[in-house]
């Protein structure tokens, strides 16, 4: 990409060979990642892959062992102090004074803020504990919160000022399933008003859900990036066969090329409604055959055909084509 305005302006962090070595162990190895303004781009990879060294790098926690980071068309660390005020982080949690109130601690927050206007300040502590859901434990104790609150209370800390970049690391840690479709709902509300949101996950249906793009690491290595859709699109999805003659069905498959067949025995397993048939899926070839011709085949050779076709490719789908492995989403 040339240096030029229109280029910085499209894109709001961009790395070029970006590496951090601990003790001889390369933590991040030569990332080159471009996140577009106005995306909500999900960083995606197990706990261990990179993403907490690679973001602690942009924010200027931690300098490089080499490459370069730009934020906000700006290099980093050396920009920090005109960068940092337009940008909200939530980064290994939040660090909280548990002797205060939620209310308090974001007080506290805003008066470390040079450019905040104290005049205002309790009107944009009040805005962000309810943008949040915390108004109503605004005056418990932080100490009292649970590990959903505390995340959200950091979350309410990003939010005090207008930012032209939030960065969140795994930002529904510790919330159950309704905090989490919160939070989630949140960043589409903040994307929606034209904020950037760079989100580290560990949990693929976290990134398909909210995310526009997406990085995939492993290793401190980056595998791929580019919009959600497309990464997905590069893999071919399973050819499912939903059927009460799983045995058979994966015979046929398999003779005509099909691999990686598994049976999903289905609910009652032949105890329940027709509906609740085993399921045989598997890869098609490289070069598949006509699927009318599959399907044809499984019938002619008696197996009983409930339902057929290819499911589209998930994240999951591409991440395991890309590493030939499983994602450990729990962590």
């Amino acid at each position: 990409m040339g240096s030029g305005d229109a280029g910085d302006g499209a894109v709001v962090i961009e790395t070029r060979g970006l590496a951090k070595r601990y003790r001889g162990t390369l933590a991040v190895d030569g990332l080159d990642l471009r996140v577009p303004r106005g995306s909500v781009f999900g960083f995606l990879g197990p706990n261990g892959s990179g993403k907490t060294t690679t973001i602690r790098m942009l924010m200027g926690l931690i300098a490089p062992t080499a490459g370069s980071a730009r934020v906000l068309g700006r290099p980093m660390p050396r920009a920090s102090r005109s960068v940092l005020p337009k940008v909200g982080a939530l980064i290994e949690g939040p660090a909280l004074y548990g002797f205060l109130s939620g209310r308090d601690n974001l007080l506290r927050f805003d008066a470390a803020d040079p450019t905040a206007d104290p005049r205002t300040r309790s009107v944009r502590v009040g805005a962000a504990l309810d943008r949040v859901g915390l108004a109503a434990a605004a005056g418990k104790k932080a100490k009292a919160y649970s590990l959903g609150m505390k995340q959200r209370l950091g979350l309410a800390a990003a939010l005090l000022q207008p930012r032209e970049l939030l960065v969140l690391d795994e930002p529904t840690n510790g919330l159950d399933p309704q905090g989490m479709r919160e939070i989630r709902g949140l960043v589409r509300e903040l994307a929606a008003d034209g904020t950037t949101v760079f989100l580290s996950s560990h949990l693929l249906d976290e990134i398909e859900q909210v995310c526009t793009h997406a990085a995939v690491m492993a290793r401190g290595r980056l595998l791929t990036q580019g919009p959600v859709a497309e990464l997905a699109a590069g893999t071919r999805g399973r050819l499912a066969v939903t059927t009460p003659d799983p045995g058979r069905a994966a015979e046929v498959l398999a003779a005509h090329g099909v691999t990686g067949l598994a049976t999903d025995p289905g609910a009652g397993a032949g105890a329940g409604p027709a509906g609740a048939s085993p399921r045989v899926t598997g890869d098609l070839p490289a070069d598949p055959p006509d699927l009318a011709e599959l399907n044809a085949a499984l019938v002619r050779a008696g197996v009983r055909v409930r339902g057929f076709g290819v499911e589209r490719a998930s994240l999951e789908d591409a991440f395991v084509a890309l590493t030939g492995e499983g994602f450990d989403v729990a962590g």
